[in-house]
């Protein structure tokens, strides 16, 4: 069994264990949670909308399908029939899938620094908005006309590394009113419910949280060290004023490295200073603060940043946290940008149903990019097949388009015949 076949029967298994709605058969239909389950899995996995409907019409050509051959399904159901059996179920039982993913994708080697550790970068991100469409998990804001906008928004995590162009994505925290709370859900609430959920599952890694300005506070800083993690977070000292005091006048020790690149010399310097309180309170946490800055070679400023962290900051080790500081803008490019921008449509509204539906769709659009990032590092073929193609989204070109027309023996089989042509299906 190849390893993408492993992780869709651990999936299998976790959808025939979802609460089945149904007191009796609906509409003469009577489905397995599991092909439910499945069904709206295979059309992110596929990059494909339609992927079930030209399921349908294979199966009745050819009397099997896809469906049944890669992703184990025994039946196809009904688009709306999916929609109203998922709504209700818990975005949290695939939660566990995610880690699996993790751990197929092979050794974490490539995701390693600072002395064998992996940075996790947290942000949030929207997914759905309408002033029409709206859920018990929608969120409120007013707008200037007096009208009022629902939507959804949840909390990311991606394993990242500098350099690397795969990430490897976590579960998500939905941002969605709460049970007893009197304010709206923030990113903040959903981060410290994160740290407490998962940070047990991922403590053995040794993680260093990575996040923007608006994490760089004591509560959350807490949350990260309850959970067994380190952090390096952005920190713009005009939002911190203690830390702006404590920096003014203050005489900072600095690192200066030149390169040469393509012909063109840059200077990057590096600042810092130790033992800080992060706010101005008796019980403040210590943070070390740092900043970056490069100049070319008229002097010109290119970029420029500051973050804090409970790491110990030397020569030797500063330029190294400043790369990890900045991998944090990989959950921006590698992750959301991907998730909208190649393929799987993740501002697309698949159901937004009554109750849960729409997170937990994203959860299995973002389960689907987990299963594609642990293939593309563990599986020679798939690599070879989505290298052949050249960007993502032909890739999902490929899927789309063979699988409308030919029903493939196995995962392998399909690989093999979008990699190379002189491959032929039967």
């Amino acid at each position: 069994m190849s390893l993408v076949d492993e992780l869709i029967a651990e999936l299998k298994g976790v959808c025939a264990g979802l609460p089945d709605k149904r007191k009796g058969p609906a509409r003469g239909e009577d489905y397995k949670m599991a092909d439910i389950g499945l069904s709206a899995f295979s059309i992110f996995f596929m990059g494909s909308p339609s992927f079930l409907a030209h399921q349908r019409a294979l199966a009745e050509g050819h009397g099997r399908s896809n469906c049944e051959t890669l992703f184990g399904m025994s039946a196809i159901p009904s688009d709306n029939y999916i929609r109203l059996m998922l709504d209700g179920a818990a975005p949290a039982a695939f939660d566990g899938l995610f880690i699996k993913a993790i751990e197929a994708a092979g050794p974490l080697t490539p995701f390693q620094c600072l002395d064998g550790r992996v940075l996790i970068a947290l942000d949030g991100t929207e997914h759905f908005c309408s002033r029409k469409i709206k859920c018990r998990q929608c969120s409120t804001r007013r707008r200037s006309d007096g009208g009022t906008e629902y939507f959804h928004a949840f909390l990311g995590a991606s394993m990242v590394a500098p350099g690397h162009k795969q990430v490897l994505p976590l579960p998500p925290e939905f941002i969605a009113p709460q049970d007893g709370a009197e304010k709206q859900d923030c990113e903040r609430n959903a981060a410290k419910r994160w740290l407490t959920r998962h940070g047990a599952a991922v403590a053995h890694l040794r993680p260093i949280y990575l996040g923007d300005d608006l994490f760089a506070c004591q509560p959350i800083v807490a949350a990260i060290h309850d959970a067994g993690g380190s952090f390096i977070l952005t920190c713009k000292p005009s939002s911190h004023r203690t830390i702006e005091e404590y920096l003014r006048g203050a005489e900072l020790q600095e690192h200066r490295q030149t390169i040469y690149k393509r012909g063109k010399r840059s200077t990057t310097i590096y600042r810092w200073l130790s033992a800080l309180p992060l706010r101005a309170t008796g019980d403040a946490v210590v943070v070390n603060w740092f900043s970056i800055e490069t100049l070319n070679a008229n002097g010109k400023r290119t970029y420029y940043n500051s973050f804090v962290t409970d790491l110990a900051i030397t020569p030797d080790t500063v330029a190294e946290l400043a790369a990890c500081g900045r991998a944090r803008w990989k959950i921006e490019n590698e992750t959301f940008n991907v998730l909208k921008t190649t393929g799987y449509n993740l501002g697309h509204n698949f159901g937004h149903g009554k109750d849960s539906l729409a997170s937990v769709l994203v959860t299995l659009n973002l389960l689907a990019f987990a299963f594609h990032t642990a293939a593309y590092l563990a599986v020679i073929a798939w690599r070879t097949a989505v290298i052949a193609r050249g960007v993502r989204y032909r890739f999902f070109e490929h899927l789309r388009t063979i699988t409308a027309y030919v029903v493939f023996q196995d995962w392998d089989h399909l690989l093999q015949s979008i990699a190379a042509a002189a491959v032929r299906p039967p």
